[in-house]
């Protein structure tokens, strides 16, 4: 286990240019570091690099230079085998678009990542998967198929998959993106509540000022360079919260 004084994430002179007889440089030299249990928002305008860091920190993408370090551990020195251990077992991902497999239902689609990582489905993974479920409110709509439920459902089945395996560090690209404004709050509120109970770091990727506003921090990325970085103060809990993970 990583020292609990290791970051999470330590991006260190990252550049990433795409092209060859003319090159494009979509990050130039960002540098961003992450603790244990921070919460935090990257914005910045269309174009500025926030997708493109995403891939690089979530291993889907090589920087051209810099590096990534994951837990200490510097990404760019591992083989692609490496990498996808590396994102299966430290990283989880939500997208706007949630990805779930629409015949699969709600139970299976948690399951899918860790079982793909694992082999068949344990008896413990499956119990690890109903307790997450349990605990993002579908304890109800476990055997449903994921095109049998609503758009705010689906996003909650795509927090239990990324959580499932108790990540080091959750990646969310615009989750809210395709929400009303009631559903992105309760999405929101789960990503804040498992952030506070379990200590998972969250890097969350949007373009809603309100969310980034109720984050600890918040990163601004234009032209592929760090412009700003700002602690802020979280919003107050809900009256009412779910209850306890675990």
């Amino acid at each position: 286990m990583a020292d609990p004084a290791t970051p999470v994430l330590e991006v260190v002179g990252v550049v990433k240019e795409y092209g060859d007889a003319v090159k494009t440089r979509a990050l130039d030299g960002v540098d961003l570091r992450l603790d244990r249990g921070e919460l935090t928002a990257l914005v910045g305008p269309s174009g500025s690099g926030k997708s493109t860091l995403l891939n690089v920190i979530g291993l889907l993408d090589r920087p051209t230079a810099g590096q990534v370090r994951v837990e200490g551990v510097d990404t760019t020195t591992l083989d692609d085998r490496g990498l996808t251990t590396t994102r299966a077992r430290t990283l989880g991902f939500v997208f706007q678009f949630h990805h779930l497999l629409p015949a699969f239902t709600a139970l299976e689609n948690v399951m899918l990542p860790a079982w793909g990582d694992r082999g068949l489905p344990s008896r413990e993974l499956r119990a690890a998967a109903e307790e997450m479920l349990r605990a993002v409110g579908l304890a109800e709509r476990m055997g449903y198929r994921a095109n049998n439920l609503s758009g705010g459902q689906q996003q909650r089945v795509a927090i239990a998959r990324a959580l499932v395996h108790r990540p080091r560090l959750v990646l969310a690209d615009e989750p809210t993106g395709n929400l009303d404004t009631a559903s992105a709050g309760e999405v929101f509120e789960l990503l804040r509540r498992f952030n506070r109970e379990l200590g998972t770091t969250v890097l969350v990727v949007t373009h809603d000022s309100r969310i980034a506003d109720r984050c600890d921090r918040i990163v601004e990325l234009v032209d592929g360079r760090v412009h700003s970085d700002r602690r802020v103060a979280p919003a107050a809990s809900p009256a009412s919260p779910a209850p306890p993970v675990g």
